[in-house]
C-alpha cells in the first residue's frame, strides 16, 4: 500500500490533473494562414512581421504592464478543416530574454502547410483545443487570427467564433485585404467576437509587420480599442462589435 500511495503521488507531480499550473495576465493563440494564396515571399512576410514584433521593446513595456507581467503565447499554422499545426509550443514571455526566445522560436518555424482551402472555423477549433496544454491560468484567453480571405472549408466561421466566445475566449482578427478588399467586412460580422474584441487591418502583406505589432500590443494590454483599425492610419470607423 505504501509503495502504491509513493507511486500515486509521482504520477500526480508529473502532471497530472492535480498539478499547479503558472499565473499569467493572458494565453494567446497566434493563428497563421498558409493557405494556397499565400505564397512563400507572403509566408516570410507574415512570419517576420511576426519576429520583428516579439523583439520590439513596446510589446514587452505592454506585458510589463499587466498585473502579472507574463503572458503565456503559442503559434499555429492553419489551411483547410483538419488542416492545422502547432509550430511554436506554449512559451511563457516575461522579460527580455522570454520575449527573444519567442522570436527565435518563431523565425525557426519552417512552412508545414501549403493548401487544402481557408478554414477559419478550423483554425479556431484547433486554437481552442491547445488552451487546456498551455500550463497557465490566466483571466484572458485570445485567439488572434491572420488570414487573406473567407472562409471557405468547413463550417461556417460564426459557428466556431460563437462556441469559442460561449466559452470565455475571444477572437480578435488581422485581415491581410490584398486579394478581397472588403475582407475586413467578413471579420467583423463573421471572426471576431467576445469581450472587447477588434481587428487592425493590413492593407497588404507589406504592412502586415505594422499591423501586427499594433494588435499584439492592444491584446496585451487589454486597452479599449475601436473594433476596426487600421495599420499606419490611426483608428478606422468603428463600424460594430462583433458579438
Amino acid at each position: 500500500m505504501a509503495a502504491f500511495l509513493g507511486l500515486a503521488g509521482l504520477v500526480t507531480c508529473a502532471g497530472g490533473p492535480a498539478a499547479a499550473q503558472a499565473t499569467a495576465d493572458l494565453q494567446l493563440v497566434l493563428a497563421v494562414d498558409v493557405s494556397g494564396s499565400v505564397n512563400q515571399i507572403r509566408f516570410e512576410l507574415q512570419k517576420q512581421g511576426y519576429v520583428a514584433a516579439f523583439r520590439n521593446p513596446r510589446l514587452l513595456q505592454a506585458i510589463r504592464a499587466g498585473s502579472v507581467q507574463a503572458i503565456a503565447v503559442t503559434m499555429t499554422q492553419w489551411t483547410g478543416p483538419t488542416l492545422q499545426m502547432q509550430v511554436v509550443p506554449w512559451m511563457r514571455v516575461s522579460d527580455e530574454a522570454t520575449m527573444s526566445a519567442v522570436a527565435d522560436a518563431i523565425e525557426a518555424a519552417p512552412r508545414h502547410l501549403f493548401s487544402g482551402g481557408t478554414s477559419i472555423s478550423g483554425a479556431i477549433d484547433h486554437a481552442m483545443s491547445l488552451f487546456p496544454r498551455s500550463g497557465h491560468a490566466s483571466a484572458r484567453r485570445v485567439i488572434d487570427v491572420s488570414g487573406d480571405g473567407a472562409n471557405n472549408r468547413g463550417r461556417p466561421a460564426a459557428d466556431a467564433r460563437d462556441d469559442a466566445v460561449s466559452a470565455g475566449v475571444t477572437i480578435n482578427g488581422l485581415p491581410i485585404l490584398a486579394l478581397e478588399p472588403h475582407l475586413d467586412q467578413y471579420y467583423l460580422t463573421s471572426v471576431i467576437g467576445g469581450p472587447g474584441a477588434f481587428m487592425v487591418v493590413a492593407e497588404d502583406f507589406e504592412s502586415f509587420a505594422e499591423a501586427i505589432l499594433k494588435k499584439l500590443i492592444i491584446e496585451i494590454a487589454a486597452a479599449d480599442a475601436p473594433a476596426v483599425l487600421a495599420a499606419g492610419t490611426g483608428p478606422a470607423t468603428p463600424l460594430r462589435r462583433s458579438p
